[in-house]
């Protein structure tokens, strides 16, 4: 699209433009001073193009090209030119023409950056986070960010045309610990009280499913206060999905088919389906692993394979108890609903991980839509009836009017990016991630607040051994 500011972008003129009046902006990504001869390549995002300044065509230009330094912001009019044979360069796409500069105007200084904009720059991550915005101009990292919008497209498209709708939960909700830590946020109108941040719209999903919509999906930002390693980060997004009226064959159906889609388009490789089936037991007698690397066996560079038939339970001898492996709406296996009570041990779930190159790239399970049911598995793991309905009251209660048997999946978006990009951490595919002590080097977070602040939340801080807050 043109405009005032460029006719074309900086990776696309060609040999078929020479002798074109063109109109370029963008960044400084080299200056050469050959003396009468000044050298810039004008970077955009979408590539690179020659920019030459003659002292004789273009005196002004010329004289305002000696300022010029990396990352200075510009705008350049001029003339397409055809280089000559012995200065080609093939490894761009712009690599036969050069633009002979008549007009140049620096619309934006630059302090000069602590690190080269070079793919094969060496930098430590501290230093790539920290300066994250420059980072992000390196072509390597900013081609991640390509695939991720690709792979939004991907979703989107193919799971409208299955009729499902995509519909937004809270991010302010309500804390009902289960598994990790919740973020907590303080209310300022409701002191004392706080909300916390989604681990996962699970509830909301089923809500939905009570609601009538039947086919929900939504690329969800989700928060959990974890300890964190390559795979990990305290905010992250995942694809989560819920059916009504369905078993795990049509789950296993419809992501098996979104993942051929994704691979056939992100990386042009046919996944073969149906994915391999593993139960919960085969796998760690035969891998001593619930999420296997599959490559090996099954011989194409991504080995996908589902986990089904998931213990019911896990005991907790601490607090002993039993606990729900999956969460607490997970669905037993019909077949062992008399064993609930007399052998909880023995009880499969109809829960099912999905798994890749040896990661846990996504979970979900058939849930319970009977109220009874659902009070029996709460008395199990050892949530009374009043604590139940203080911390899913609202859930319960949807369940009074009506829920169809129903059942969902969700898959970590940074997890599978990070594979599918061949990257080593989550981070790459993230744009402003956190580091592996949950801090933002860029901005500083998680960072002090005045007092005024805590004052209006009804909040202190206690003063902690040595003297610091």
């Amino acid at each position: 699209m043109s405009s005032i500011y460029r006719t074309h972008t900086c990776g696309e003129l060609t040999a078929a433009d020479a002798g074109k009046e063109v109109i370029l902006s963008g960044w400084v990504a080299t200056r050469r001073d050959h003396g009468k001869l000044i050298f810039i390549d004008i970077r955009d995002r979408a590539g690179l193009t020659q920019i030459v300044f003659l002292p004789k065509d273009a005196a002004d230009a010329y004289k305002i090209a000696q300022e010029l330094r990396s990352e200075f912001v510009i705008k350049v009019t001029g003339i397409v030119n055809k280089r000559p044979g012995n200065t080609i360069n093939p490894k761009i796409p712009t690599g036969e023409v050069e633009v002979l500069a008549k007009n140049l105007e620096i619309i934006n200084y630059s302090l000069t950056p602590p690190f080269e904009i070079l793919d094969e720059a060496d930098i430590t991550e501290e230093m790539r986070l920290k300066y994250r915005y420059l980072d992000l101009r390196r072509k390597k990292v900013f081609n991640n960010f390509v695939l991720r919008h690709k792979m939004y497209e991907v979703i989107r498209g193919y799971l409208n045309k299955q009729g499902f709708i995509e519909c937004e939960t809270p991010i302010l909700t309500k804390s009902t610990p289960e598994g990790a830590r919740d973020y907590l946020v303080p209310s300022r109108v409701n002191q004392g009280k706080f909300f916390a941040l989604p681990q996962s719209p699970q509830l909301f999903k089923q809500i939905l499913m009570v609601s009538g919509i039947e086919k929900y999906y939504q690329i969800a930002k989700c928060f959990r206060d974890e300890d964190l390693r390559a795979d990990r980060q305290p905010e992250f997004t995942q694809l989560d999905l819920e059916m009504s009226f369905v078993n795990e064959e049509d789950i296993f159906n419809v992501f098996e088919q979104l993942m051929q889609k994704i691979f056939k388009e992100l990386k042009g490789i046919d996944i073969t389906v149906p994915f391999q089936r593993l139960s919960y037991k085969e796998a760690q007698e035969k891998y001593n692993s619930d999420k296997p690397d599959l490559r090996k066996d099954q011989g194409k560079d991504f080995a996908f394979a589902w986990i089904v038939d998931f213990p019911m339970f896990k005991y907790n001898s601490e607090e002993k108890r039993w606990e729900s492996e999956h969460h607490p709406f997970t669905s037993p296996k019909i077949e062992d609903l008399d064993m609930l009570e007399t052998s909880p041990d023995k009880a499969l779930s109809r829960s099912y991980d999905l798994v890749l190159n040896g990661t846990e790239i996504g979970s979900g399970s058939i849930r319970i839509h009977d109220p009874r049911l659902q009070e029996k598995i709460f008395n199990i793991i050892g949530i009374e009836k009043e604590d139940a309905q203080k911390r899913f009251g609202f859930l319960l209660e949807a369940f009074q009017y009506g829920a169809p048997p129903h059942g969902g999946f969700a898959f970590g978006i940074d997890r599978l990016l990070t594979i599918i990009a061949g990257e080593s951490s989550i981070r790459e595919v993230i744009a402003f991630p956190k580091t592996s002590a949950a801090v933002c080097m860029m901005t500083g977070a998680p960072s002090d607040v005045d007092e005024k602040q805590l004052r209006e939340l009804g909040i202190s801080i206690k003063e902690r051994k040595g003297g610091s807050k």
